[in-house]
């Protein structure tokens, strides 16, 4: 699943995360986790997420005794919503010139 396309005009690392943290919304995802699943290096990950925590995109708690990032949340698409088209010819040609 995907954050929630209001969301996705962000840089491209913070929409990975997000993209990561909606998929594991409920158990979080420690730094170590997201680095992983994004592919990202510990300093552009670092990066990303005080950008999202300023933002109040994302929230850090400590459950049993680890530490996992959560994603906010109206980032998190209502699974009762129609999917978002991503296969549209706008949303091509958008990703492509990286607007």
């Amino acid at each position: 699943m995907k954050a929630k396309r209001e969301f996705r005009d962000r840089p491209d690392v913070q929409v990975a995360v997000l993209d990561e943290l909606v998929d594991r919304r409920e158990e979080g995802m420690t730094v170590f986790e997201l680095r992983a699943a994004a592919d990202l290096d510990i300093d552009t990950l670092e990066g990303a997420l005080a950008d999202l925590k300023d933002d109040s995109l994302i929230s850090v708690e400590a459950t049993d005794g680890r530490t996992v990032v959560l994603p906010d949340d109206r980032v998190v698409p209502d699974p009762a919503d129609p999917p978002d088209d991503d296969g549209s010819l706008v949303d091509a040609v958008r990703d492509r010139l990286g607007l």
